[in-house]
């Protein structure tokens, strides 16, 4: 029976309705050795197990030291250290040095042989750097931890702070220690010395810095006289300090015999004097603050004075404006520094003020103490040679107020670069 159209175009209609319903085969998936497959780690190495991974990684960090091995090695050096030391007579210093000398000696042996060479090269210049730093630091723990302990007993002493040496010889001290008193004695002389003394220099040398920097940097455009002034700062950074004592008692003492020559108005005054220790000091103050505000005033933007000139606002008002409220937390803790460097002066102030045992308020007459000047005194010129104690305690007590000084002015110039730095206000 021959099909019919509507016969055959049914069964066309059937075939594609089961070519569509049937999936289509895909491809088999084709693994090419070596590579690796879907799931598998990129970093991993093609073609290892997991125990192979961990076996490459536990070779890379076994050839390591334990973290206790230089406590372990540090410890075997200190005990061969004082068996050593205790041959001649033990003694600290040389115990410490020994102990140092051996921890470097085999750390880099012992990593040598146990991790190789670069590791061992490496920390034996990490020890070395280690142990120059801790060289550095013991000379000051040192002293600090000296002055502390000798001075302490002496600044605790009742009256110390309020009282001078007026009437303190060598029995009223031997009488006090034979009794058990407290020593007698003190340095408020000594302290108001040094204040006059450091204030009237700091007033002398901070407006002559301060405007010698301004010349160099606003003014000068590197001419020959900024170069000259340069040079001759450089050289007063190295002048000794005894020498600038002797300046400045030859200038004070050439000034007044010239004005006594000529209006008779100093006849009869010394040379030896407060103010004259004052010029001493300024003198070694004057090339610290040109060198630190200097600095300070090179580091400020030139945007600042360009857009103060583009207002109309002339170049001394500029300065005195924007530059140097700018730079004056740098300003500020140079001077501090300044300050600092010459407190503890000795020789300028023993040539050009003296010592007295009384207090002295007056920078234009008669000599005057400084805390330097009192310590030395106390050290060379006992009130009792024959029973120095007494001097000597009161001389490491005046020593360790020194040390305390000095700390505060270094911390205030850190607090004054802090509270006077430039905001940063961020946009």
């Amino acid at each position: 029976m021959a099909d019919t159209p509507n016969s055959v175009q049914q069964r066309e209609r059937r075939d594609d309705d089961a070519s569509a319903s049937t999936p289509a085969p895909t491809p088999a998936t084709v693994q090419t050795p070596g590579a690796p497959t879907l799931g598998s780690r990129s970093d991993d190495a093609p073609g290892q197990s997991a125990g192979d991974l961990a076996g490459r990684r536990s070779r890379l960090t076994r050839n390591t030291l334990p973290r206790w091995t230089w406590l372990a090695v540090l410890a075997g050096s200190a005990v061969v250290a004082a068996a050593v030391s205790a041959l001649p007579g033990f003694s600290v210093p040389l115990w410490l040095v020994l102990t140092a000398v051996l921890h470097v000696i085999v750390s880099y042996v012992v990593t040598r042989l146990r991790v190789g060479r670069r590791k061992a090269t490496d920390g034996l210049w990490t020890n070395l750097v280690h142990l120059a730093f801790l060289t550095a630091l013991l000379p000051l723990v040192s002293v600090i931890w000296s002055v502390v302990s000798v001075g302490l007993p002496g600044l605790i002493e009742p009256g110390f702070f309020a009282s001078d040496m007026r009437g303190i010889d060598g029995t009223i001290d031997q009488a006090s220690q034979e009794q058990g008193a407290a020593v007698l004695g003190g340095i408020r002389h000594a302290i108001i010395g040094s204040l006059l003394i450091t204030i009237a220099a700091t007033v002398i040398s901070v407006p002559i810095g301060l405007l010698t920097s301004i010349y160099l940097v606003e003014y000068s455009r590197g001419g020959p006289l900024a170069r000259a002034i340069t040079f001759f700062v450089d050289v007063m950074t190295g002048i000794p300090s005894i020498v600038a004592g002797l300046f400045a008692g030859a200038a004070m003492a050439w000034f007044l015999s010239t004005v006594n020559t000529l209006t008779g108005a100093f006849g009869g005054i010394r040379s030896t004097m407060g103010i004259t220790a004052a010029i001493a000091l300024s003198v070694l103050m004057i090339p610290v603050v040109v060198r630190t505000t200097e600095e300070m005033l090179r580091v400020v933007p030139n945007e600042l004075r360009e857009a103060s000139y583009a207002l109309g606002v002339r170049k001394w008002r500029t300065i005195l404006k924007v530059v140097i409220p700018t730079a004056i937390s740098g300003i500020a803790s140079g001077v501090t520094l300044a300050i600092a460097r010459v407190i503890g002066e000795t020789a300028p102030i023993l040539v050009t003020a003296g010592f007295v045992v009384n207090v002295n308020w007056n920078l234009f007459s008669g000599w005057m103490t400084a805390l330097p000047v009192y310590i030395y005194r106390q050290f060379q010129n006992p009130t009792s040679p024959n029973f120095s104690d007494p001097s000597h305690q009161r001389a490491w007590a005046a020593a360790l107020v020194l040390i305390i000084i000095v700390m505060l002015l270094n911390l205030i110039a850190r607090l004054v670069a802090k509270v006077f730095a430039p905001k940063q206000t961020g946009r």
